[in-house]
């Protein structure tokens, strides 16, 4: 079974974590093996929840480009414990991902959730499917203002997660604007408690 540190630690990871001391750590945890090679129900309710992503891939010869990708919650769907989808909405045409998926298909998600300091990596393999509109529109979100150009399909490898060490606490606009509504009503309902109080007082 491939682990995510099957895939990871390269020799020149592993001469690094020699030379910094985290080598043996590590290797009691290889020993152990790893079973985060498919999506169980916790990681796709974390997927599910997310509404932003970045996805790394690489030219074939290695130069690497990270793209954001984002939308509404659900945006992204796990279609089984091995594959996860989404639309390719249309953007600045550059088609960098693309392109570098076609001649090396090797790629990565990167997923955190700011306002609880979660955040998971996983590794796979991705393709751009173009010619399937019932699939590109299957992956479109309900009523998103955002054209579908193509789908991604990525095979997951493996995964892990990662420390929430200096991971910024940040809170989406939207959430902000909803917490922002409710305390307005909370205090109204207050003020209306204290107004029923004095009156019988």
């Amino acid at each position: 079974m491939t682990t995510w540190m099957d895939i990871a630690f390269s020799p020149a990871v592993k001469d690094a974590q020699t030379r910094r001391g985290s080598r043996q750590a590590y290797a009691r945890m290889e020993a152990k093996g790893s079973q985060r090679t498919f999506l169980d129900a916790d990681l796709a309710g974390f997927i599910a929840s997310m509404r932003s992503v970045y996805l790394a891939t690489a030219s074939s010869n290695g130069q690497p480009y990270i793209q954001h990708r984002g939308g509404p919650p659900g945006f992204l769907r796990v279609l089984d414990e091995t594959t996860i989808a989404f639309a390719d909405f249309s953007g600045n045409r550059q088609y960098i991902s693309t392109g570098n998926l076609a001649e090396n298909p090797k790629a990565m998600l990167f997923l955190m959730d700011y306002a609880t300091g979660h955040r998971v990596k996983i590794w796979g393999t991705a393709r751009v499917i173009e010619d399937d509109p019932d699939l590109i529109a299957s992956l479109m979100p309900e009523d998103y203002g955002a054209r579908g150009e193509a789908a991604i399909l990525f095979t997951v490898a493996a995964w892990d997660t990662n420390c929430p060490q200096h991971i910024p606490k940040m809170l989406f606009a939207e959430d902000v604007t909803r917490l922002a509504e409710r305390v307005q009503l909370l205090e109204a309902d207050n003020a209306r408690l204290r107004a029923a109080l004095a009156e019988h007082a």
